[in-house]
């Protein structure tokens, strides 16, 4: 960047205003990212250092938090840059983020601190990659931004899948738990909805078949008036039976996370939402697995990225059939957006068991161009 402290090329954004002569006391407004604890959890004292440190060093003003969850420290000079950064450090024991063409820093809900739902950890997990990976958090290398986004259910409460890069959301294979007692008592009307988050109006009686059955979107529950009955093999992990009925419906026990790919704002190529590519990892540290699925695709996206090219617009254009086999991942049917739309499926030979021969000059004779 323009201007940043000793050391690192990325957490400080330059701003010079175009009208010093006008407006000299805002000659430089530098903006500053500071990474955030994990799940966004403050202690009133150091929200206090805060404010006193940026009301001495800069305009006073900050935002909480941004796009990627950095703290954003609004407005000061250039002089001000290296006494901010010594005592961020030295004092609150907090480090930049990231801005650049860099990893951004990474991001994740309250997990299993604040949610009884929680499948995976996503504090530890938020951590350890952000510790993880300092390089390239630090030192801008890649050919645009990077964003890891952690979220404990399919809820995705930090919306990850629709923004960005590499989304971890937690989730479990297996059946969903299902208490009927709790369900009776739902329909009965003993136990509210939604866990009452709708009770400041009248809404009726709840009606499971409406409110729940008729919207599920592979109409896999069915209700017959005293049992609640699941084809967990056509579920998809929506949540929304297990968000209406919370005391009735748990995730199932054995717990890890999808891994999803490419999601981006209207850059480029304009929107997109990420796509599945792991549909269900196991996670535990020091999370091995993840971290050399991450490792492969930096290295595909830094050798072929093109300038400011997000890693979604590199998969459209290298194709995601390439782009799967490149990563070493395997072709999942959750990857299809769409019916093929002709009839030519067209294999390689390695993938054929008993092979075949081809002799391109006898084709042609028979199929000239």
């Amino acid at each position: 960047g323009i201007v940043g402290v000793f050391g690192y090329g990325g957490g400080v954004i330059g701003r010079y205003s175009d009208q010093q002569e006008k407006f000299p006391a805002i000659w430089a407004f530098h903006t500053i990212r500071v990474n955030q604890p994990a799940s966004k959890f403050y202690h009133t004292s150091l929200l206090r250092k805060l404010c006193e440190l940026w009301d001495h060093r800069g305009s006073g003003m900050t935002n909480f938090h941004g796009s990627t969850g950095d703290i954003i420290l609004l407005g000061t000079t250039t002089e001000q840059l290296e006494p901010t950064f010594f005592d961020l450090t030295h004092q609150m024991n907090m480090d930049l983020g990231g801005s650049g063409s860099n990893l951004r820093t990474p991001s994740c809900c309250v997990g299993k601190a604040r949610c009884e739902f929680a499948c995976i950890d996503t504090q530890a997990l938020c951590y350890d990659l952000t510790m993880t990976y300092q390089d390239e958090l630090h030192r801008p290398a890649f050919p645009y931004k990077f964003k890891f986004k952690i979220s404990r259910v399919p809820n995705d409460c930090v919306a990850a899948i629709a923004r960005c890069d590499f989304s971890i959301i937690g989730t479990w294979i297996g059946d969903i738990r299902i208490d009927q007692e709790a369900v009776k008592a739902y329909v009965g009307g003993e136990l509210k909805p939604n866990a009452g988050a709708h009770a400041g109006r009248d809404w009726g009686k709840f009606d499971i078949q409406k409110e729940v059955i008729d919207l599920c979107p592979t109409g896999c529950m069915s209700w017959d008036g005293n049992k609640l009955t699941i084809d967990n093999k056509n579920c998809i992990r929506c949540m929304h039976c297990i968000n209406v009925m919370p005391e009735a419906l748990r995730p199932g026990t054995d717990t890890g996370a999808t891994i999803l790919m490419g999601a981006k704002a209207p850059i480029l190529e304009g929107a997109q939402l990420s796509t599945v590519m792991v549909p269900f990892i196991r996670l535990e540290p020091p999370y091995d697995n993840l971290k050399e699925i991450i490792e492969n695709v930096w290295m595909f996206w830094m050798e072929e990225g093109k300038n400011r090219e997000r890693l979604g617009e590199l998969m459209q254009r290298v194709g995601l059939a390439n782009f799967v086999e490149i990563v070493k991942l395997k072709h999942i049917s959750q990857m299809i957006k769409e019916p093929r739309s002709n009839p030519y499926v067209f294999w390689k030979e390695g993938e054929v068991p008993a092979g075949w021969k081809r002799d391109i000059k006898e084709f042609r004779k028979r199929h000239p161009a």
